[in-house]
């Protein structure tokens, strides 16, 4: 494999900064001759070389989207469609149809042998080769390095990530139940792969983002917790006023719609609405307040009257009756289409496992954990952890298709990423920083809206704490 601070350099002493992307695109075809292609080609201006300098990727959308969409479809995450777990054997059915959906998007770049093939033929032993599997357990080792066991259907094999490689930080991040693939050499004794690079499932170098070709506009929103004593009522007002004057077509809103009953221990301490229909009719009577051209999409969270088991089901019928015409209830996770741009709604109960195990991540920079999601192409990758998930006959949460834009919530603070054409949007919460907040020191980012254009996709963030909002453009 070529070293990454040895690309890096060669662009350096021609005077060019280069993209990450780029770096791992040429350690992946291992091309040393693209290296010299790539700078020859750069225009005299150019300071930082990008996807779009390479020779070869030709920026490429997935899939095929009419005209004829309707403004709204949903394209998975409708009512119904949630299931419960039957069986034991239904958890065989989702592993392996996470471990086959995920190694298919692997392969074709780094074509693995199954892990028993190795173990069997000495030939290995003398050649670099790659393998593909799900992370069975993950740890740091006396000496600091990272030591992953993989696992394929055909058998399991440790594999060790040297602390002095140039992208170890990548071994770091490994968690387990994740699918990676692996490039490197077998031990003597062929019960060790000494790993010298990393595949993930990902978005692909190529991808490029659909936009609406008519005019468009969506609010994204979430967690609201009506019913809760630190609900921000006020702020939530000049919110709908400003609904009310706006050209907004569409609203998102990423769970946690009402607090809830006996989410945790005392919860009834710091409610003033203790009953849950009640919560969900004073919502419902907010809802309605908006204007009617306005299509509403509901998707649940943790605090809300499902199942904590993801995917969550959506709000039941009974719960709904003060809710105007125009909302639309869907599941958590939910994939929506609004005018040919897809959004990913998932509320982001995950994020509690992935910044526990990342080094460096935290709630402040939750909106970070988004491009992980997506290099894994899964909402939540570890099974068995704060996350509950309910086996179904397929894996509701790998991210396929990729959509235009993840929409999460959960950690009440906004913020927004970009990965490879995909935006990631956190849109923090409409209630003030909690009892529970306080202990842990976590400063939430309340009333914040966040607007976007559906035909440039760029977004807007609006601050409804105090006064009218002035648009803040990113």
């Amino acid at each position: 494999m070529f070293d990454s601070s040895v690309i890096v350099e060669r662009f350096l002493d021609t005077k060019l900064q280069v993209h990450p992307d780029v770096v791992r695109y040429i350690c992946e075809k291992k091309d040393e001759n693209l290296i010299d292609q790539i700078i020859s080609g750069v225009p005299d201006d150019c300071l930082v070389v990008s996807l779009k300098h390479v020779p070869g990727i030709v920026p490429s959308r997935e899939g095929v989207r009419f005209l004829s969409d309707p403004e709204v479809e949903i394209i998975s995450g409708r009512t119904g469609t949630a299931r419960p777990v039957a069986k034991v054997e239904d958890y065989i059915s989702y592993f392996s149809d996470r471990f086959g959906r995920l190694s298919g998007m692997i392969r074709g770049r780094c074509s693995p042998i199954p892990i028993e093939a190795i173990k069997r033929n000495s030939r290995y032993r003398q050649e670099e080769f790659s393998v593909c599997g799900m992370v069975v357990d993950v740890r740091s080792t006396g000496n600091g390095h990272r030591m992953a066991e993989l696992e394929d259907p055909t058998g399991s094999v440790n594999v060790l990530f040297n602390k002095d490689r140039p992208d170890f930080a990548e071994a770091e991040r490994i968690v387990p139940d994740e699918v990676i693939g692996v490039r490197g050499s077998l031990s003597n004794e062929g019960n060790l792969i000494f790993a010298d690079q990393i595949f993930r499932p990902d978005i692909p170098f190529s991808h490029v983002s659909y936009t609406s070709e008519r005019k468009g506009a969506a609010v994204l929103i979430s967690d609201i917790h009506v019913g809760s004593d630190t609900f921000l009522e006020d702020a939530w007002n000049r919110f709908a006023d400003w609904l009310c004057e706006s050209e907004v077509s569409y609203l998102l809103v990423a769970g946690d719609l009402v607090d809830g009953i006996g989410i945790y221990p005392d919860q009834d301490k710091e409610l003033v609405i203790t009953n849950i229909y009640e919560q969900y009719d004073m919502l419902g009577k907010m809802l309605a307040k908006l204007p009617s051209h306005i299509r509403i999409i509901l998707s649940p969270g943790n605090h809300d009257v499902v199942r904590g088991a993801e995917p969550q089901p959506a709000i039941p019928e009974k719960f709904r009756g003060s809710f105007p015409d125009s909302c639309i209830f869907v599941e958590n996770p939910a994939l929506i289409n609004l005018q040919g741009v897809r959004f990913l709604m998932y509320h982001g109960r995950s994020f509690d496992d992935l910044i526990s195990l990342m080094p460096g991540a935290s709630y402040e920079k939750a909106c970070d954990i988004i491009p992980e999601m997506l290099k894994r192409r899964h909402l939540a990758p570890c099974y068995g952890r704060r996350t509950p998930i309910a086996a179904d006959i397929i894996d509701r949460l790998i991210i396929d298709p990729i959509p235009e834009v993840v929409h999460t919530g959960h950690v009440h603070i906004y913020g927004i990423s970009r990965y490879r054409n995909v935006l990631g949007i956190n849109s923090g919460t409409w209630q003030s920083q909690t009892a529970f907040q306080k202990q842990m020191n976590i400063q939430p980012t309340p009333a914040i809206a966040i607007a976007l254009d559906l035909k440039s996709l760029q977004p807007m963030v609006y601050d409804f704490m105090n006064g009218s909002p002035a648009p803040l453009v990113l």
